[in-house]
């Protein structure tokens, strides 16, 4: 592929709910530009960016896909997104490195649950964005309906820049808006032919709509509007494109990616109305010697400085990072900087992917997008630069889970591989965590979803063999004293020799577990106890807390402090005042009025407003706590509450299911707080049958 100077590339994000044709589209787009002479299709399990055998078997994008496309003096670099929501970290890298979208709607289902949320993180990121209908020609389409949906749902700055020629089996074509052309597509190949006359009406009130949206983009342009003089194509083009890159206007382009009916159009529009990469805002860094802030521009001039957004792990060719240069230029064989690791890295070689193609350019130009293999210590979120201008800049935060879920292999072989096929998986995914509780034993992994978590699953088993188990995770409860007490801890063994003793009276008393898990002291006067043993006193009581003495889980908020004893000057040692200590410990948790702490997760809920009161309600029967709840844009509120962890284990897939797929959240550790005592004898059983298998 030839090195394309930054004027001539566009970077567009390809968004899209499930099953809207995205991946369809790109192939449409991959034909009608001469990059294929056959497109693949989605169903045949033969198209560039469904490449991973877990797409395939779905039939859907799963993971974040470059697809470069060249169109006369053009190269588009099509970042084909998952079509779930559940894959947000795709979502965000591909944001960081794009500055136009094309969002695809099914014109047969209209606006879905996906396309909500994308048409608001689109508003939300002010990013340029194309709306293409797909399946126009597909039954049922109320095309005009669906437009005005789409004008309801984000208002009028959805623009028709096409009209479909007929709907359903009866669409041929559409009318170009913008040039005031009418092109009917013959086995995907556009005919320029007069408007019908059926249509002339509707094309000149949208075409006035195109004009006066144009008008209001100077003033200048509005007196020449209302004087009555026409306006010129090149001003129309320019109003246009500066209102698409301002957000201002969301062309509207009918069309069908299967009968490549709007595809030409659709390029033609982007290259006309998204931005290059030189009009872009510099690119905030940090540079790596004075920490300082500093900016670096879009322009191959610039020292060199490239972001890797989207990391690949292949068993064969090892890892495949893909990047987008920021500044400068980067040619195969130069020597970069990885973050500020100060040692430099060769890159052997520069080149792109068309899925899992590669493809060889040797060249990229800033702005470019294109990839590098082979280069230990690269991840998504690295930054490359050169040596003698090191830069950092700063990627998306990484979402945390939402749900979690505990493996273990099927086959024991399995154990000691388990680990690094999810430490290699967590490179190119690290939007999933994984943690091994040593307290419960299990080995977990935490998405954004259960189909996340599947998809890692079903890559361990096709690209590594391993196949594993789930279970439900564990709750991780704590144990605590609520009561001040003292207790009496006795230990004494004779069996020949020297014997074992040690006496132990130690206060215990409760603090707040969220600000101090335990804290030791003494008050011995006579040297009841010497002063060499107050240290194995206090080993004794941290391994005794380890496991607590109502159902074994730690023990949390308690002050400990020793204050008399006894000793024996022969057979008193170490060992004896250790296990006199946990004596204490299990005697105090006869009196002190022990019980379970659990923990509390901060949640924030975002739904729409037809939902709230379902949340709400749902929020109390998980013993919830709502602490706020904010209005946003668009119809949604964010709802925060104190939930406690073990209601909401399995949330992310209740949400769901409440909001029709709409409503989504976050969460992190909050507190330990007690658990209601109708609960207390429940657990405490739970655990000791776990205990006993």
């Amino acid at each position: 592929m030839k090195k394309y100077e930054t004027d001539s590339i566009r970077n567009i994000a390809v968004l899209g709910h499930l099953g809207s044709g995205k991946t369809s589209l790109l192939e449409s787009a991959l034909h009608v530009s001469g990059a294929k002479e056959k497109k693949g299709s989605v169903e045949e399990k033969n198209t560039a960016s469904d490449h991973l055998t877990e797409e395939k078997e779905r039939q859907t994008s799963v993971a974040l896909s470059l697809i470069p496309a060249e169109y006369g003096e053009y190269k588009f670099n099509f970042l084909d997104t998952p079509g779930s929501e559940e894959f947000v970290n795709e979502f965000n890298q591909a944001f960081e490195v794009v500055k136009g979208a094309v969002l695809v709607i099914d014109a047969t289902k209209g606006i879905e649950v996906g396309t909500e949320r994308l048409l608001f993180e689109l508003n939300e990121r002010n990013i340029p964005t194309v709306i293409f209908i797909n399946k126009t020609d597909k039954e049922n389409v109320k095309y005009e309906e669906l437009i005005n949906k789409l004008k309801d749902a984000i208002g009028y700055q959805c623009v028709p820049f096409t009209w479909p020629i007929g709907v359903s089996e009866d669409f041929k074509g559409h009318v170009n808006l913008v040039d005031l052309q009418a092109h009917v597509y013959n086995n995907g190949k556009p005919e320029t032919q007069d408007i019908p006359e059926d249509l002339k009406d509707k094309v000149d009130e949208l075409r006035e709509q195109i004009v006066e949206s144009v008008a209001e983009t100077s003033d200048e342009l509005l007196e020449k509007h209302f004087s009555g003089e026409e306006l010129t194509q090149e001003e129309i083009d320019g109003g246009l494109r500066q209102s698409v890159i301002d957000g201002e206007l969301k062309p509207i382009i009918a069309g069908s990616a299967l009968s490549d009916i709007g595809t030409e159009t659709l390029l033609n529009m982007l290259t006309k109305f998204m931005p290059s990469p030189a009009k872009l805002k510099p690119m905030k860094g940090k540079d790596v010697k004075t920490g300082e802030e500093i900016e670096r521009k879009t322009d191959s001039n610039e020292p060199f400085s490239a972001y890797v957004f989207k990391s690949l792990v292949d068993p064969f060719i090892g890892s495949v990072n893909m990047i987008k240069v920021i500044s400068g230029t980067l040619n195969t064989g130069d020597e970069v900087l990885i973050n500020d690791n100060k040692k430099p890295a060769k890159i052997n070689t520069v080149f792109t992917l068309r899925g899992k193609e590669q493809i060889e350019t040797n060249t990229l130009n800033a702005g470019d997008i294109g990839a590098v293999t082979k280069i230990e210590g690269l991840t998504t979120g690295s930054t490359l630069s050169s040596p003698k201008h090191p830069v950092i800049f700063e990627g998306p935060e990484i979402p945390s889970p939402t749900i979690y879920v505990a493996i273990r292999p099927k086959q024991k072989q399995d154990e000691d591989k388990i680990s690094s096929v999810l430490q290699r998986l967590n490179i190119e995914d690290p939007s999933f965590e994984v943690k091994r509780n040593k307290e419960t034993a299990q080995l977990l992994i935490g998405g954004q979803g259960m189909t996340h978590i599947n998809f890692i699953l079903d890559k361990m088993k096709n690209m590594f063999k391993v196949d594993v188990d789930t279970v439900d995770q564990k709750i991780v409860y704590r144990e605590t004293l609520k009561k001040k007490t003292e207790a009496e801890g006795r230990h004494k063994k004779q069996s020949g020799g020297s014997g074992q003793f040690g006496v132990v009276h130690i206060r215990f008393e409760p603090l707040d577990p969220n600000e101090n898990e335990f804290e030791f002291s003494e008050e011995v006067y006579g040297g009841a106890v010497p002063k060499n043993f107050f240290p194995a006193v206090e080993k004794g009581l941290v391994e005794g807390m380890v496991k607590g003495p109502l159902a074994g889980y730690p023990v949390i908020g308690v002050k400990a402090t020793l204050y008399d004893g006894q000793h024996h000057p022969v057979d008193s040692n170490e060992v004896s005042f250790k296990m006199a200590a946990q004596l204490a410990l299990r005697n105090a948790f006869k009196y002190g009025s022990p019980t379970i702490l659990e923990p509390i997760m901060k949640v924030e809920i975002f739904v729409k407003d037809d939902y709230v009161g379902d949340v709400m309600g749902d929020i109390n029967k998980r013993r919830g706590r709502v602490i706020s709840m904010d209005p946003l844009e668009g119809g949604r509120q964010k709802v925060t509450a104190d939930i406690p962890e073990a209601e909401i284990t399995k949330y992310a897939i209740d949400l769901k299911a409440m909001t029709q797929g709409s409503g989504y959240f976050t969460r992190e550790f909050e507190r330990y707080e007690e658990v209601p005592g109708n609960l207390i004898d429940e657990i405490i059983e739970e655990a000791k049958q776990e205990a006993e298998e």
